[in-house]
């Protein structure tokens, strides 16, 4: 299937040049994004077969392109067609949403070339099998996702958060650079296959697993190298946010799952409690970002920090379990953060075009302008409630799935040898459960500010439906989410090759199991029946649903809401209120876990005597990583810029020196390196 997938990514750059031909004409869009949706298709058919039917693969396909003498390695196996099965996947739903939502867009010819090259570099990264191919993919990657970023560059918001992302890519290629030169070692053998079979000593490996972290999880955006994302992702067109964040950030986990479980060799034990405590870390602050945002966009994008988190527990679990040779146990771990990778970009996706069309609906992305738009976006809530619930971790949904193996394997744990991880991993359980307990409550927050209640702005109050088009890619989204979690067993058969080729071991088949139940260890240990969970929920709802409409009072009463005897004079000033806020909702968590760690803080305004003007609350909160790592960092860095300038104003005779000086240095370099 390699040949396939190289054929679909020319494909893809095809497009992105007839993108450029035809971006200002109003059919521009039909072709990029029709054509982007066939492509991937295709993409995603031939990664399902390859996964499901478990065909071997094409042991590689060299491309005497790149450098001299070395040429571009592509290969696909069971890790490289799971992601990309998630990642044409996803780009097939960002083009059919795209093909309504990409009408409205103002300049289509600063996005149409650029979003078929993002695709093809994503499918590229994936197959590439080489450290050149792998880089220059990466990099490609990067420059056409930051384009995409800067497509409404006119705003000053949007050129810094094109800015702070292009460093951080670059900081992060920077440290795979470093990683793969490692891995290649003094006799630069920069295929995988060459890296894989070497034997390189255990500090090697530590600062390959830190360059790795470093590198893939800049992208991904693991704490503390997240900075750009909250900026980057809503800053760009709602499809491609949906793509940065639910596909961009997996083929970075992609990438360090490739290095650290396939090139890198044998695993230290150290090397999982690094990574679980790097991935609890960023779960639960990432959600507590979410909880104190108000923009629609950027909570959806603090939420991926918190579930790229859970993804890094996962595979910390598995490194430590694979270092232990508890093959089972590594292998139910590495299930669980494959199943929420995939997990994560169905219903991320769902939740981002969700946005857009609230976005297109209403003209603003604040969460506190919003409400009532269950009744005026009808058909897109029903999806919208499903990716709610679903990154909720509510059963019987996708995302309970995923982080119920997650939970399994964390209790798991004791078994561990080693008096750190014995420690550290029920620490990291807790921060999972509490990161889980605060994702209901911002995505309650989310849904019920934005969609329930009645309308807080006249733009809300006049909101439409969006295209269907829109609607159909969110509802075939949600759809599967609803699959994934009735069914998880037939995912977890589906991922089973992939943990075998990366761990030798695999879970028990699911699919044969009464009631379609999932018994990932021994039955005796855990077991979890999603079917009958699943007809539960249908059954006590529907009889709840039953019981109040045939017994429950069908009178209904509206009034004003009491306003302090101030109705008569503003009633448009009045719209909304009575309501919850979005910052009140969220202030007791607010309080109490953000006072000390972000600085947060409230400031009531309230009017003067006279004044029938309503009072305002307000919060400010700092991300403490910003202040404490890179306003130093940056400051550091301006300091020395600063000081540097003054070389250009030197005499000659000072010039001369400096020749004279650096010629001395590395005279006595050679001699001594001799």
């Amino acid at each position: 299937m390699t040949p396939i997938i190289l054929v679909c990514a020319m494909a893809f750059l095809l497009l992105g040049a007839l993108g450029a031909v035809l971006g200002r004409r109003p059919s521009g869009h039909v072709v990029v994004y029709g054509g982007s949706l066939a492509v991937a298709g295709v993409a995603l058919l031939a990664s399902l077969t390859q996964l499901c039917f478990g065909i071997a693969p094409v042991p590689r396909v060299l491309l005497p392109i790149g450098l001299p003498g070395l040429g571009m390695h592509f290969t696909m196996d069971d890790l490289a067609s799971l992601f990309l099965i998630i990642t044409n996947l996803g780009a097939a739903a960002a083009s059919l949403f795209a093909l309504g939502y990409g009408r409205h867009e103002h300049e289509p010819w600063r996005i149409l070339p650029f979003y078929p090259v993002f695709l093809a570099a994503m499918n590229l990264v994936v197959i590439a099998a080489d450290a050149y191919g792998f880089l220059l993919c990466w990099e490609l990657m990067s420059v056409a996702s930051w384009g995409l970023v800067m497509a409404h560059h006119t705003d000053a918001a949007i050129r810094r958060a094109g800015t702070i992302y292009l460093l951080m890519a670059s900081a992060g290629t920077l440290a795979l650079l470093l990683c793969f030169g490692l891995l290649a070692g003094a006799h630069g053998h920069y295929a995988f296959a060459a890296m894989r079979n070497a034997h390189r000593s255990s500090w090697i490996g530590a600062l390959v697993i830190i360059l790795a972290l470093i590198g893939a999880g800049s992208k991904a955006g693991l704490v503390p190298m997240h900075v750009w994302l909250p900026h980057a992702h809503p800053a760009a067109p709602s499809h491609v946010s949906a793509l940065m964040s639910g596909v961009m950030t997996k083929v970075a986990i992609y990438a360090f799952i490739r290095i650290v479980f396939d090139l890198v060799g044998p695993a230290a034990w150290w090397w999982g409690l690094v990574v679980l405590l790097v991935g609890g870390m960023t779960a639960v602050l990432g959600v507590l970002y979410a909880l104190m945002e108000d923009d629609i966009k950027t909570i959806l994008a603090y939420s991926t920090i918190e579930n790229v988190g859970l993804i890094f527990v996962g595979l910390g679990l598995a490194l430590a379990f694979k270092a232990d040779g508890m093959m089972i146990a590594a292998a139910l771990a590495l299930t669980a953060a494959l199943f929420h990778a995939l997990n994560h970009m169905l219903f991320k996706s769902t939740l981002f075009f969700g946005a857009g069309a609230i976005q297109h609906a209403t003209g603003t992305r604040d969460l506190a302008q919003l409400g009532g738009l269950i009744h005026r976006m009808k058909i897109s809530t029903v999806p919208m409630l499903i990716a709610a619930m679903a990154i909720a971790a509510l059963p019987p949904l996708n995302g309970f799935a995923s982080e119920w193996l997650l939970l399994q394997a964390i209790l798991l744990s004791p078994a561990l040898p080693q008096f750190g991880l014995k420690l550290a991993v029920p620490a990291i359980g807790a921060l999972v459960a509490l990161s889980t307990a605060f994702a209901s409550a911002c995505f309650v927050r989310f849904y019920g500010i934005a969609y329930l209640g009645r309308a807080r702005s006249p733009e809300a109050a006049t909101a439409h439906e969006t295209d269907r088009f829109s609607r159909g890619a969110m509802i075939g989204l949600a759809g599967l989410c609803l699959a994934a979690g009735v069914l998880p067993g037939l995912v977890i058969d589906v991922l089973a090759p992939v943990t075998h080729a990366l761990l030798g071991a695999r879970l028990p088949a699911q699919a044969g199991l009464a009631w379609l139940a999932v018994v990932p260890v021994a039955s005796s240990q855990s077991s979890y029946d999603p079917l009958l969970i699943a007809v539960f929920i249908a059954i006590s709802g529907g009889l709840t649903a039953l019981t109040l409409y045939r017994f429950g009072s069908r009178v209904t009463r509206r009034a004003p809401a009491w306003a302090c005897g101030y109705q008569e004079r503003d009633p448009a000033a009045l719209r909304g209120t009575g309501q919850y806020s979005p910052s009140g909702f969220a202030q007791p968590i607010r309080r109490v876990f953000a006072t000390l760690m972000f600085r947060a803080h409230d400031d009531v305004v309230l009017p003067p005597p006279g004044d029938i003007g309503p009072a305002r609350l307000t919060h400010h909160w700092t991300d403490p990583v910003w202040a404490a790592l890179y306003t130093p960092l940056v400051s550091t860095i301006g300091l020395i810029a600063e000081r540097m300038n003054r070389l250009q104003f030197l005499s000659i005779r000072k010039y001369l020196g400096f020749v004279f000086v650096a010629l001395v240095v590395l005279l006595m370099w050679t001699a001594l390196w001799t």
